[in-house]
């Protein structure tokens, strides 16, 4: 490298130059190749994750139930939990395992379009919804993130809860409940179910046709059944709305639910009879598909109309708020598509100036993705919970604060994924009859059927012409 004068050569100099850079990025690439991924979990190998099993466990609860949870297993260990929607069947999920085994459950959106096919409205969704859920869940902990953050982050770091109240035939005893709702559990919403139920055994305040049958009562659409309410039975029915202001003040904010099926008329005279009492919403007032009833009925009620929870997928939800067909949307995330696909609904509903409730009824485990979600979405205003008076239901996870439900909010959890874990002694103790927990499910691993929604060339006659050509 010298020469005999003790000199540098110029040529010895740019040899050396070249070694000492090229010796740093080694380094530096040996360096960053020995060191872990910030946020990574070093237990999991992303690219080389595959889904190796799905299972379920049903817990009964008082309130809407039973509630199927499945489990979705990896090849590392890693696995992620979701919900079906109360009232449904765990084989809503089941059916689904063939198409899951041997993918990599972080590509949620290719794995949610594979299947969505398989949801609808109503319970129908749960078994796709469950497992979007369980696929969060399983990213969130190999990238060491909690759900919400992989949303785009949170608006708010605690979720209002509403609940719904135990009805009373007596004005004064429900009113006593929905302030015990405020004053003892510090809800700061509430709601009440005030409707057809609390007329039947008074006369003159419901015409409807006499005898009818359980289809007719019961499945048949609102418009259909021919039951309309009297002017007497509004004023009765605003007894009960009266009482629950007196009680609680009308400073928070009330919702009404369960009006039962009425024709559209009787709608909008309670919405106008209701206007003195300022409510947040009438909900479900007749079925969601009827987008211009429902605005027909929203721009003669002075009383803020609300839907949502038995709609699946954000495209009918779009076609509400493009109409204004309804003041507020109220998705249920165990129907309306999961974790992402509520989200989607209430940015597209935010475009169009229309604010988001939000529906669930179920455990810990959809409640955690239906904070998650809320967290991060602009125009959420509350979430439903119908557990306040199950003393266990909290027990049946851990991992996060307890009361999950404090003061009326529920704490965003910060843990990787939806935060949440199984206390599996605490589950087993509230199984559904003749089930088990978690059990192999090896007689759904091949299920199979003709997935594809359009045509196609058949693959043999695809390659067959590929060769002549």
């Amino acid at each position: 490298m010298f020469k005999r004068n003790g000199k540098i050569g110029r040529r010895d100099l740019f040899k050396t130059s070249a070694g000492v850079v090229g010796s740093a990025l080694l380094s530096r690439e040996a360096a960053a190749a020995q060191a872990p991924q910030r946020n990574v979990n070093t237990n999991s190998s992303p690219s080389a994750l595959k889904i190796t099993d799905l299972r379920v466990c049903t817990i009964v609860k008082p309130g809407p139930s039973p509630c199927p949870l499945i489990r979705i297993d990896t090849n590392q260990g890693v696995y992620g939990l979701g919900e079906v929607r109360d009232g449904s069947s765990a084989t809503y999920a089941l059916f689904l395992k063939s198409r899951l085994l041997n993918e990599n459950p972080l590509n949620i959106t290719f794995l949610f379009e594979k299947i969505k096919q398989f949801g609808f409205h109503g319970r129908q969704a749960g078994g796709v919804v469950a497992i979007e859920e369980a696929l969060w869940d399983i990213s969130g902990k190999v990238y060491n993130v909690p759900v919400y953050q992989m949303l785009g982050g949170k608006f708010r770091d605690r979720v209002r809860i509403y609940a719904d109240t135990d009805e009373s035939d007596d004005p004064l005893v429900f009113a006593k409940r929905l302030k015990a709702r405020k004053e003892e559990m510090g809800l700061t919403w509430l709601k009440m179910d005030v409707g057809l139920p609390l007329l039947q055994r008074i006369p003159g305040t419901v015409t409807a046709p006499a005898q009818q049958n359980t289809w007719e009562r019961n499945q048949l659409p609102h418009p259909f059944v021919a039951t309309e309410i009297t002017q007497k039975g509004i004023e009765k029915l605003s007894e009960y709305v009266q009482a629950a202001r007196d009680a609680v003040g009308m400073e928070i904010p009330l919702s009404i639910d369960h009006l039962g099926h009425l024709g559209v008329n009787s709608i909008i005279r309670l919405g106008k009879a209701y206007e003195k009492f300022n409510l947040s919403w009438i909900e479900d007032v007749i079925p969601w598909q009827y987008t211009d009833m429902l605005a027909h009925i929203t721009a003669e009620s002075p009383t803020p109309i609300l839907t949502g929870e038995d709609i699946y997928l954000k495209e009918e939800f779009i076609k509400l708020c493009e109409r204004h067909a309804v003041s507020k949307i109220h998705p249920d995330i165990s129907t309306s598509g999961g974790i992402l696909e509520t989200h989607k609904i209430g940015d597209r509903a935010m475009e169009y100036g229309v604010p988001m409730a939000m529906h669930y009824a179920g455990t810990p485990v959809g409640a955690m993705a239906s904070v998650h979600c809320a967290a991060a979405t602009e125009n959420f205003l509350a979430c439903e919970n119908h557990s306040l008076d199950v003393p266990w239901w909290q027990d049946l996870v851990n991992g996060i604060d307890k009361p999950i439900i404090d003061k009326g909010f529920i704490k965003v959890p910060d843990a990787p994924g939806l935060g949440v874990t199984l206390n599996d002694e605490v589950c087993k103790q509230h199984l559904a009859a003749n089930t088990g927990y978690f059990e192999p499910t090896p007689q759904w691993n091949t299920e199979r059927s003709w997935d594809r929604l359009w045509s196609m060339i058949r693959e043999e006659e695809s390659q067959r012409r590929n060769v002549v050509g």
